[in-house]
């Protein structure tokens, strides 16, 4: 009875740890779209501190991600979900008091540390969950949880901030988070049992117990598409000022997630049937089509449509290039190879404003998009050269078959 319900792809452990991760993404992109404008109305601060103040969240994110990808095995799955929620929650109760722009630096630098804590063990965690004949399905559906966060965390933030004061906000993100503490808690977590061996490799402070050159590859195309991404997290509210579609833009996240919700499924199973590249190539094109369209919109329909592109681009990129690592890892470095690969897309995302707002120093919001849209082509090169030239890569596909 205890197989079948393992066998099942929606078991009562994959469906609670995807719940928890999708709070945990939901607040972390409430915060992020409009902490620059608090900074900047609250604390008097200039645009590059605002800017910074959005940045610097990136950095305790993915300091958190380099050690916390080998300690999840060290010290046990469990105790980082528990451990992390709990810092998650007292690091989000600081965001009460900010009395100075310094402070504000300090609060979102720790608050991204536990948040790169907490989702890095949620990534690991649900892999324990998906059948191994699922893993592109399964990863597919968790992935949900995070696209419809990176879509609703927006939007929800974007209408608190127009309707209510950031001390409403940061109390509506604490009860979020203690809700999640108090669901670490009773969620039953599996931890990993490690050889002596494996112990004694992670234990070992070198490059492969921090980073697994595996996904090296998959985690630098996560970099570049998370850098043309970060052009619609930044930017989308500025440019629809300019547009005059201010209150057409908060729907383009709605459709963003809407496009993922239906289209999430399909596309998980023809990773698992087909394999990667008949996911991965389209999602690559599909991005470069909605940053096109976004650079040339003139219209509701138009920013809207660019939305369901971009869903269909960076929302399928997300969720497939996790399902790679899966398929080219070993289990016992699952947890180094999520964590490698979300460093890449954390990291893109975090360089990503400030590169493209310097680059916005010289060129109109429309360029802006258009030099976005040609980041994703080059990812389809990379990617096509690096499949043929890999025999690693060529072995998972062929294997797959099999």
């Amino acid at each position: 009875m205890q197989e079948k319900e393992v066998e099942k792809l929606f078991n009562k452990g994959f469906i609670s740890i995807t719940l928890i991760n999708f709070v945990v993404y939901l607040v972390y992109y409430l915060l992020m779209v409009i902490i620059a404008v608090i900074a900047k109305d609250e604390l008097n601060a200039t645009m590059s501190q605002a800017g910074l103040a959005s940045g610097i969240y990136i950095i305790g994110t993915l300091l958190a991600r380099l050690f916390m990808g080998k300690w999840l095995e060290l010290i046990g799955r469990k105790a980082v979900l528990r451990y992390g929620a709990i810092f998650y929650l007292i690091t989000t109760i600081a965001y009460l008091h900010m009395p100075s722009i310094a402070i504000l630096f300090l609060v979102r630098l720790v608050n991204g540390f536990a948040y790169g804590t907490v989702s890095t063990a949620t990534n690991a965690i649900v892999t324990s969950y998906i059948p191994k004949s699922k893993h592109g399905e399964g990863i597919n559906y968790y992935g949900l949880s995070t696209s419809l966060a990176a879509a609703i965390g927006p939007f929800i933030g974007m209408i608190l901030l127009n309707n209510t004061s950031f001390h409403t906000i940061a109390w509506f993100s604490i009860i979020l988070i203690l809700l999640t503490t108090i669901a670490c808690f009773i969620f039953p977590v599996k931890n990993l049992v490690l050889t002596k061996e494996h112990k004694a490799e992670l234990s070992k402070w070198t490059f492969d117990s921090f980073i697994e050159k595996k996904v090296g590859f998959i985690s630098f195309i996560g970099f570049l598409m998370g850098l043309s991404y970060s052009s619609v997290l930044s930017f989308l509210s500025s440019y629809a000022k300019e547009i005059d579609l201010v209150s057409v833009s908060q729907y383009f996240f709605v459709v963003y997630a809407l496009v993922v919700t239906l289209t999430r499924p399909m596309t998980g199973r023809i990773f698992d049937n087909k394999g990667e590249n008949y996911v991965m190539y389209p999602s690559y094109i599909f991005l470069t089509l909605g940053l096109f369209a976004l650079g040339m919109t003139n219209s509701a329909g138009m920013l809207l449509f660019a939305g369901a592109l971009v869903g269909l681009g960076y929302g399928t990129f997300m969720s497939n290039g996790q399902a790679v690592c899966l398929k080219t890892v070993e289990t016992k470095r699952i947890g180094v190879a999520l964590s490698t690969y979300f460093i890449g897309l954390d990291l893109g995302l975090g360089v990503g404003p400030y590169v493209l707002g310097e680059l916005h120093e010289f060129i109109s919001f429309p360029a802006l998009y258009m030099v976005a849209g040609v980041i994703p082509i080059i990812c389809t090169i990379l990617y096509a050269i690096f499949y043929r030239s890999n025999p690693m890569v060529k072995k998972i596909v062929v294997d797959e078959k099999i």
